[in-house]
């Protein structure tokens, strides 16, 4: 357990001193963007290629879009060498996921990769129950169901296992009972993630009653 999340996040990418980047969304990704971005200093950030985890068939300026997150809390105050904008790799999604599963294996290895957990146990857009859990080949996939809003492209399991260092940040108490699930050995879809180095950091406040994983 870690009793910040955010800082001990904006740490260990200092450490890690990557140049590339894969980023996520979410409230929690938002607070560790911001603690990154106060450490900019820290960083060749003019050396460093920004990638994204998954994101919504949104446009990049609409309020879901992860895309815009990541802009606002990080990346237009760091000013990044390049960023590569999964909305933006084409127009048509399936097109989209097809470009930047050729981005992305271009890039690769990726030194940072950051995800969630979600309520559910989903990481990135990979959802239970969908096919794109069994996808054993392609880094990149068009997903989404009807419990979650927008169409989606998501990494993979085979695209997370191109980072070097994967870092799972989770925080507060809506997160408690998918992370107690995963340490129970529940199949939910975080559960499976593999790379190089995977680091959970978790909070007293989601891990009350659990183990530590790391």
């Amino acid at each position: 357990m870690v009793p910040d999340v955010p800082d001990a996040f904006a740490e260990l990418v200092v450490a890690a001193s990557p140049r590339t980047i894969a980023l996520s969304g979410g409230g929690t990704a938002e607070a560790c963007y911001r603690a990154l971005a106060a450490r900019a200093d820290q960083l060749p950030w003019a050396e460093i290629t920004v990638l994204f985890g998954d994101e919504r068939w949104v446009p990049t300026d609409d309020p879901a879009s992860n895309e815009l997150l990541a802009r606002t809390a990080l990346v237009d105050e760091v000013g990044p060498a390049v960023v590569h904008s999964m909305r933006g790799a084409a127009a048509e999604l399936d097109d989209a996921a097809a470009a930047y599963a050729a981005t992305v294996a271009a890039a690769a290895p990726i030194d940072v990769i950051h995800l969630g957990l979600g309520e559910d146990g989903h990481t990135a857009s990979l959802f239970p129950g969908s096919a794109a859990l069994d996808e054993q080949l392609a880094l990149v996939v068009a997903t989404g169901d009807d419990l979650h809003p927008h169409p989606r492209l998501t990494l993979t399991y085979p695209g997370i296992a191109t980072g070097r260092l994967v870092v799972v940040t989770v925080a507060g108490p809506d997160k408690a009972q998918a992370w107690a699930r995963l340490c129970a050995g529940d199949d939910v879809p975080a559960a499976r993630i593999s790379a190089e180095q995977v680091v959970w950091l978790v909070d007293p406040v989601a891990a009350a009653g659990t183990p530590e994983l790391v």
